[in-house]
């Protein structure tokens, strides 16, 4: 069998171990390493398609006798002009040509890196992404990673010697696509009185995804009273508006207009949610921004890096609030979609509060986009 030099140093055996398969998982597509997805009959290799060389290239073409395929969210293959508009869910794979370079592969996956260039051109037409497949995608946003991915084949007898390396990992795509139920698997791991600029009688509860990712954290203002309706904000982290006050978004106002809010209410929470740039994480945020600045919107820019126009997920947020006792709110938001989240998660809204700042001079069409495309309200 081929042994695959990993490009980076991998971890010894005096290492804790991961402390789920889905964070070995995605760890190993960060790394550039690849990842076993185990769908019996069709058992798949995987790597990110953004951090393929050709050494890795050549390693997954010895791998298997099947032909290696890249696999394309059916989103970035329409902004290609690789598929159909009609359906833009799911998943599509495509051929790798024998003589395909590996940058070809990493320009098919980032739009930000290949504006202006001309898609190459395929022998075959992309056929419906397997299971194998479409978890290496989901695989791949869960990384924060562009969501496309090289994988090939390996029969039942391959993948089982595959699966006792000690220096790959491997994972059921089941156990991928449930990702989402882990969401809701929150542990309240710590808690300290916080005392903010706008909100001095404040506390902040980090609460843990059973996933083993990123935390997310509850800024608890006064004491709310769980038998009345609760003001709340729901706020994805964003690092560019919240810490460093870009002007592209209304993101930092947003934030500190919701504590100030809340604390001139009395009390209230605002969840600060890890889901960044819309759930696409900061990195393809900073793409999409080069896609902006080459004339697409935010929302066309998602769709041109392969994500849907919003990534997030409110399961969490529900859960929270479960957790610190509070079952019905006043939502502090104007997007509708967070309002039916809640609700569709078991949290009743008594109430949406308006929550509208004004253009700076560099986000109006940012904010434009929201409301005519996105549905937010004014």
């Amino acid at each position: 069998m081929p042994e695959f030099r990993m490009i980076r140093t991998t971890a010894t055996a005096a290492e804790p171990p991961a402390r789920s398969p889905l964070a070995a998982a995605v760890t190993a597509l960060r790394r550039g390493d690849p990842v076993l997805i185990r769908d019996a009959p069709l058992n798949v290799l995987a790597l990110a398609a953004e951090l393929v060389s050709d050494e890795t290239l050549q390693w997954m073409r010895g791998m298997s006798t099947a032909v290696p395929r890249i696999v394309l969210t059916r989103r970035r293959a329409a902004a290609l002009g690789l598929a159909p508009r009609q359906d833009l869910t799911g998943a599509v794979t495509i051929t790798v040509a024998a003589e395909m370079p590996a940058a070809v592969i990493r320009n098919l996956a980032d739009p930000a890196a290949s504006l202006g260039a001309e898609p190459p051109g395929f022998g075959s037409e992309p056929v419906i992404a397997k299971s194998g497949g479409l978890a290496a995608v989901t695989q791949a946003k869960l990384a924060a990673l562009l969501p496309a991915a090289l994988v090939v084949r390996v029969g039942a007898a391959e993948a089982a010697l595959l699966a006792r390396r000690p220096d790959l990992a491997a994972i059921e795509a089941a156990a991928v696509f449930r990702r989402y139920a882990e969401d809701a698997a929150l542990t309240r791991v710590a808690e300290a009185r916080v005392p903010l600029n706008e909100a001095e009688n404040a506390r902040l509860i980090a609460f843990r995804p059973g996933d083993g990712g990123v935390e997310h954290l509850a800024i608890v203002i006064g004491a709310p009273d769980p038998a009345s309706p609760v003001l709340v904000r729901l706020h994805s982290e964003c690092f560019t508006g919240d810490l460093l006050a870009s002007l592209r978004c209304d993101c930092g106002d947003q934030l500190r207009g919701a504590i100030a809010a809340i604390a001139k209410a009395g009390d209230g929470v605002l969840l600060y949610l890890a889901q960044e740039g819309r759930g696409i994480g900061l990195v393809n945020k900073l793409r999409a921004y080069q896609l902006q600045d080459a004339g697409f919107d935010t929302l066309d820019a998602n769709e041109q890096l392969g994500f849907d126009a919003d990534e997030r997920v409110y399961l969490p947020a529900a859960e929270m609030l479960r957790q610190l006792g509070y079952g019905t709110v006043r939502l502090l938001t104007n997007n509708p979609e967070k309002v039916a989240a809640l609700e569709r998660y078991g949290i009743r809204v008594a109430e949406r509060v308006p929550h509208v700042f004004p253009a700076n001079g560099h986000n109006e069409r940012y904010l434009r986009t929201k409301a005519t495309r996105g549905g937010h309200l004014l």
